[in-house]
């Protein structure tokens, strides 16, 4: 496997792509003016409490407040000698209106959504997580030799005495990881978490209390542990703090880093900006000829497959059967290139065999083993579509780049220029029996005027003798197909 990060840096924003054998499999996007928010601790005030809805809304200093449901507060009660977790409890027993508290975020804001809250601390490391109100120690289930899981675990609990606090995570960067590098870990993660309790003493209402990494030794972290080659970074600022960080953290890393001089962007050099541009699009084309038609929607994301130009097989059924198996390579790719999360629904093409739906289902599990992003894969359905699921933390790539389109307002479609002449008879015919006018100026777009003057002329001329006011039209360039005004005079 030939993984490589590119890092792309300027004055305002932040891109890393990460690329696997030289195709573009993720791409992570950070503005100055509208950074993540995810694992970032603030110290909150609750200004609201929804017993209906068992959660809380938490003012945290943000545009909109963010949510906290009841299941996301950690509470304890002490067992003899032992502190155990609760069970989620009504929410007014849990919180009160005005309340200060810790919380951390675990989903940006998404569309209309504020941020999604926890009071479940987790602070990463390269190889572990610390939890700081938890306890014992768990391993990444990515991690599959249990022998090396038993290890990873006995080394981490043997760190841990009676007077330590908190749980851990082993991360699957740790697979192999030794003595000392874990417990160099453990160190760190203890003594920051002592930084953090105390500022947020210090800290206001409504304020900030500990931020995540920027974007560049985020992806030193979290992603580099998963074979990667080289990282090739084109700022030498960046490139020097990321040594520093690798330096303190990730030593190996060091020899993979390398600053890129080139006079081409290097997004340009590797073809990154072309896919990006490709992930925003609804179409995706396969090589077989086949191709997706993707979208999202704020309930849940489709794709349906289709076999375009695709008849390259003996029979129908084999052509299908290729075609799935294709698309549902492409189709791990797309939700970790263009970051699709929540509820996913795939449209297959009909396969009659059993066997081929099996074998479909079992190659896109397997393509989504390397997403980091939890998934959860159901059974195909009466129906034949595939449902499931993504963890989705932070906006997808296409709520990050664009906006609703203002001509249609998200709609994908606007009204035809014929559609809009009959809402402007119908608009006249409303004029008409309200006021009295001697006559009648139309503004509108110069398709719908073009298409008054041609098709629908008889209509206007209709009008005129209706009304018995003459009706003039004027094209103005500046407004939309369905934009018009109808001005009596």
């Amino acid at each position: 496997m030939n993984r490589e990060i590119l890092i792309n840096v300027n004055q305002r924003e932040s891109r890393a792509a990460v690329l696997d054998s030289g195709v573009l499999q993720e791409v992570y996007i950070e503005r100055a003016s509208r950074r993540g928010l995810t694992s970032n601790i603030y110290k909150g005030k609750v200004s609201r409490v929804l017993p209906g809805m068992q959660a809380a809304f938490i003012e945290i200093g943000l545009q909109r407040t963010a949510f906290l449901h009841a299941r996301d507060i950690h509470q304890k009660v002490a067992v003899g000698n032992d502190l155990q977790d609760l069970p989620p409890g009504n929410i007014d027993d849990l919180v009160n209106e005005g309340n200060d508290i810790l919380v951390q975020v675990v989903k940006d804001p998404l569309g209309t959504k504020g941020a999604r809250l926890s009071t479940y601390i987790t602070l990463p490391s390269r190889f572990l997580v610390y939890l700081p109100k938890g306890s014992g120690v768990g391993v990444s289930t990515r991690i599959e030799n249990p022998e090396e899981r038993q290890r990873l675990r006995e080394l981490v609990q043997g760190f841990i005495d009676e007077n330590s606090r908190g749980g851990f995570i082993v991360r699957t960067a740790a697979e192999g990881a030794g003595f000392d590098e874990l417990r160099a870990d453990m160190v760190f993660l203890q003594k920051l978490w002592d930084v953090i309790s105390e500022k947020a003493l210090r800290t206001q209402v409504g304020k900030l209390v500990h931020e995540d990494l920027e974007l560049s030794l985020r992806i030193l972290r979290d992603v580099t542990g998963q074979e990667i080659s080289r990282v090739l970074v084109d700022s030498e600022k960046v490139f020097e703090r990321m040594r520093e960080f690798s330096r303190m953290f990730i030593p190996e890393m060091l020899p993979k880093l390398e600053l890129y001089a080139g006079e081409r962007p290097v997004f340009d050099l590797h073809g990154v900006e072309e896919e990006i541009q490709k992930a925003l699009d609804r179409k995706v084309l396969l090589k077989s000829g086949g191709h997706l038609i993707i979208d999202q929607t704020e309930a849940m994301t489709t794709i349906d497959v289709n076999t375009g130009g695709f008849v390259g097989h003996r029979n129908l059924e084999e052509t299908i059967f290729k075609t799935n198996l294709e698309a549902a390579v492409a189709i791990a790719r797309q939700l970790r290139l263009r970051n699709l999360g929540g509820i996913i629904i795939l449209d297959f093409i009909d396969m009659e065999v059993e066997a081929h739906r099996v074998r479909v289902l079992e190659a896109l599990q397997r393509s989504l083993e390397t997403d980091s992003a939890r998934t959860n894969v159901c059974e195909v359905s009466s129906l034949g579509l595939v449902e499931m699921t993504r963890k989705r933390t932070r906006e997808s790539l296409e709520n990050m780049l664009c906006e609703p389109c203002p001509t249609c307002e998200g709609r994908g479609r606007v009204k035809t220029s014929e559609t809009v002449c009959h809402e402007i008879f119908r608009e006249i015919l409303r004029h008409t029996s309200q006021f009295e006018f001697q006559k009648i100026l139309v503004l509108a777009h110069p398709e719908v005027i073009e298409t008054m003057l041609d098709d629908e002329s008889s209509g206007v001329a209709e009008l005129e003798s209706i009304t018995g006011s003459p009706i003039r039209l004027q094209a103005e360039a500046l407004y939309s197909q369905e934009q018009f005004d109808v001005v009596p005079t």
